[in-house]
């Protein structure tokens, strides 16, 4: 067969779409010329309009905006944040017992990575941090960095220098265990020589099951990750062989009668479909052991390839498979906060 017959097939298109639809690409239709620049004569990003005035500095900064790691997620959704931590209740501090306590609530956010202290001035001045629970609007109120919970517009702020948050695109035959006794290809074998001796694996993902994984030292956030009381959804790119009827998207909504117990997806996508095979999305909140395969065997479409695309709101984007990044910031804010952390 030519090469462009190759390219053309239905299953190499096929694993070029379930490709695409773990790393984000219904995110990226229809990009177009806007992703190139937009409109011809349009002002590119950060030049202003002629006659426009400029804006002050920092004035509408967004925090974690020039973080090297991770994507922009946007402020996190009030109706997604559980009750903050109560304020610990202690007698009221001076002036000058606050002068010798702690540290300058604006240092401690600059050195966290979320904006120039001069920004981070700004986002205290107009209300946009809360501390324990509380918003502050005092410059010179001063914090515990291992023992306050600061919040800039709903994300959680990591102070914790130690703790570590990275994502890993799983390959095919990759056992999802950090030491193999049968010397199998694992974790372990992805990470580089000097990482933390002791990372959780947030989930399970079977050998032939592809995609994201969540590795951290963070105990209590894997924990919660994997708890079922916080239900946190789960994205998958699910390929079988096509074609397929109309009312099994709507079966696995309703749920199905499984050895232990009913399982449905909160949400049910097709992808793609071309003759001998179909791309669906499902979405579902259960941790059960190989669920999504034995939810589409059950409705008589055994699964051809599976990955997983997104963990709350971590997505694989364009990662590459085989391959670990350190989560960004905000992305860290924003799945502390599907936690209520």
């Amino acid at each position: 067969m030519t090469q462009a017959g190759r390219q053309g097939s239905p299953r190499n298109r096929g694993q070029r779409a379930a490709q695409n639809g773990a790393s984000g690409a219904p995110g990226n239709a229809g990009r177009g010329n806007a992703a190139r620049g937009g409109a011809k004569g349009a002002p590119k990003a950060g030049q202003r309009k002629r006659g426009e005035r400029p804006q002050p500095k920092g004035s509408d900064a967004a925090p974690f905006a020039n973080e090297r790691f991770g994507r922009n997620l946007g402020p996190v959704r009030p109706q997604n944040r559980k009750s903050p931590t109560p304020l610990p209740q202690h007698k009221p501090r001076t002036r000058a017992q606050m002068n010798e306590e702690g540290v300058r609530l604006q240092k401690v956010m600059a050195n966290a990575g979320v904006a120039s202290r001069r920004v981070c001035e700004e986002l205290i001045e107009q209300g946009r941090v809360e501390v324990n629970g509380q918003i502050v609007t005092e410059l010179g109120t001063r914090v515990n960095p291992e023992a306050d919970v600061i919040h800039v517009d709903g994300v959680r702020v990591q102070t914790n220098e130690h703790l570590v948050y990275m994502a890993f695109n799983k390959p095919r035959g990759v056992v999802s265990t950090m030491d193999d006794p049968e010397g199998r290809p694992c974790i372990s074998d992805y990470l580089r020589p000097g990482s933390p001796e002791r990372l959780f694996h947030v989930g399970r993902l079977d050998t032939n099951t592809e995609g994201l994984l969540l590795l951290t030292n963070d105990g209590e956030l894997a924990n919660r990750l994997t708890h079922p009381s916080y239900e946190v959804p789960k994205t998958y790119v699910v390929q079988v062989r096509g074609p397929m009827p109309q009312g099994v998207g709507a079966q696995l909504r309703r749920g199905i009668e499984l050895e232990d117990g009913i399982a449905k997806v909160d949400s049910f996508r097709l992808v793609d479909s071309t003759p001998g095979f179909v791309l669906v999305e499902v979405v579902l909140h259960s941790g059960k052991n190989r669920i999504v395969r034995r939810m589409f065997d059950a409705v008589g479409f055994p699964v051809q390839r599976l990955v997983r695309a997104k963990i709350g709101p971590i997505g694989l984007g364009d990662q590459k498979q085989g391959t670990i990044r350190k989560l960004g910031k905000q992305e860290i804010g924003h799945l502390m906060a599907a936690v209520g952390l």
